[in-house]
């Protein structure tokens, strides 16, 4: 995963007015209309998978360009501006914030006959990014936004949030279904936020064989040595970089998980990720028996390490004006519908422009 730039996302309360809402949606809906029209649903999907892509159209919709609420409002725009029109553009969008994140895979299902594709394979894929970036990446983020964009012929992708309860920022996960070539190692096109150097991170590629040997642990092993080996590792004094305490590796809290995943005999680490009850305490209580009896570590490597067109919600770096939020909604819709009805070339024109260097 290529590391571009860096991108401090602190949490500010409240959320944007009615007023400056209805007006993001509005632009969303033509923003991303003239995509679909100039593009496709799967060119919509790669730059919602480009943090300086979101993070820049999120500026144009006049948010806060470095807050956390950048995330969960552009998404909840997009998502609105596209109710009613996903059979028609192709371009369905599914989550959100909270509990509405939960709610993704009967989303997705609800889908199902405008789809090319089993509906299964994408819910799949939601479920595997959320636990990936909740469970197999433990970097201090708990996850509380999730929103996954698909088109009709199953492309897809991520956009997902989560909050550092001490720190009080957020992490932006983002991810390409076209890149992923494996969910647990090195899955995401993107991660949003300065790097802290506390992660456990068994999605790095340098984390193969610790993935194995997590895998071969579970399988393999008796689960009453490998509840052997955990109370032994109450014992010892734990290296600095791992984030664990006494509590999170108790035998007795971790006994029927264990038992239920050697039966299961899940057949790699993606397999053992996917199965119900495995958690962070889970993984982190593997990762450690794995390094310490057996002498294969985990990567603790961090994964992760604009301009304004409208203004911001909070009066940074100045107040929205309306006025001209309003013009730049009208013009681009009239850009859209005159392309639809025959004038691509007015498009292709800015395309053109957009590549001219200007000089005085």
């Amino acid at each position: 995963m290529a590391r571009t730039g860096i991108a401090n996302l602190p949490l500010h309360y409240g959320k944007a007015p009615p007023w400056l809402f209805q007006r993001m949606v509005k632009l969303a809906r033509e923003v991303t209309l003239a995509i679909l029209t100039d593009y496709s649903p799967g060119e919509m999907l790669r730059r919602m998978s480009d943090p300086f892509w979101f993070q820049a159209f999120g500026c144009v919709l006049g948010f806060d360009w470095h807050s956390s609420g950048v995330t969960t409002t552009v998404c909840g725009a997009l998502k609105e501006s596209m109710k009613g029109l996903e059979r028609q553009t192709g371009l369905f969008v599914a989550g959100g914030k909270g509990r509405t994140s939960r709610q993704t895979p009967a989303e997705i299902s609800g889908f199902e006959s405008s789809l090319s594709v089993d509906p299964a394979t994408l819910v799949y894929a939601s479920r595997m990014a959320a636990k990936v970036d909740n469970t197999a990446l433990q970097d201090g983020y708990q996850l509380y936004h999730h929103v996954f964009l698909f088109t009709a012929g199953g492309s897809w992708a991520v956009v997902q949030q989560g909050m550092n309860e001490d720190t009080r920022y957020a992490r932006r996960y983002h991810w390409l279904g076209e890149q992923v070539a494996d969910f647990v190692c090195e899955p995401h096109s993107a991660i949003c936020s300065e790097a802290t150097g506390k992660a456990l991170n068994m999605v790095a590629q340098e984390s193969g064989p610790a993935r194995q040997t997590v895998t071969d642990i579970v399988v393999l092993e008796k689960p009453e040595k490998l509840l052997a080996n955990l109370k032994k590792l109450k014992t010892l004094e734990l290296p600095p970089r791992h984030q664990v305490t006494a509590d999170d590796i108790n035998p007795d809290r971790l006994s029927k998980i264990i038992l239920r995943t050697h039966e299961q005999s899940p057949a790699n680490f993606e397999q053992l990720l996917g199965l119900e009850g495995v958690g962070p305490k889970t993984v982190r209580a593997l990762s450690l028996i794995s390094e310490l009896v057996y002498g294969v570590a985990p990567s603790f490597r961090d994964p992760a390490r604009f301009s304004f067109a409208h203004g911001g919600k909070d009066g940074h770096p100045y107040p929205v004006d309306r006025k001209t939020y309003d013009t730049s909604i009208e013009l681009l819709g009239r850009a859209v519908r005159r392309a639809r009805i025959g004038e691509p070339e007015r498009l292709q024109a800015l395309r053109r422009l957009h590549g001219l260097k200007i000089t005085d």
